[in-house]
């Protein structure tokens, strides 16, 4: 899910193609269509004039995903899973994306991919700036 100032622009919910054998590749292959999906918003905001000087902050809330896309070299998990979900690592460098921390339970993606509990849902609907119907 992407926002600009302050308002949900893109999101998006795919099933995985290959079946991922640890949490951190379950992490780390979405991570690599995030981080195109930042890419190309960056490239559409720019030709509309909104040129991005800080990286697109990408929110994670596995640790080992995000150690992973800073190195992938140094990770036994990583030797299968596929080069091209890599070059999350060469957009870190070029300082166009940033991996942070967050805690599972702030993750507001969660609201279009889990069921949650009501006072969560709530939350998170208010972050959006969801209103429920009156």
């Amino acid at each position: 899910m992407f926002d600009v100032a302050g308002g949900c622009i893109s999101w998006s919910l795919k099933k995985q193609s290959t079946v991922a054998t640890s949490s951190v590749e379950a992490k780390y292959v979405p991570s690599a269509t995030v981080t195109k999906e930042a890419i190309w918003l960056q490239t559409l905001l720019e030709e509309l004039n909104f040129t991005q000087t800080t990286a697109t902050i990408i929110k994670a809330d596995n640790q080992g995903c995000i150690a992973l896309a800073h190195n992938p070299v140094s990770h036994s998990q990583a030797k299968h899973i596929d080069i091209r979900h890599h070059f999350i690592q060469e957009r870190i460098q070029r300082d166009e994306i940033a991996f942070q921390y967050i805690s599972t339970t702030d993750m507001l993606a969660d609201i279009f991919t889990k069921s949650l509990p009501r006072e969560t849902f709530v939350k998170f609907r208010t972050k959006l700036g969801v209103l429920p119907p009156e």
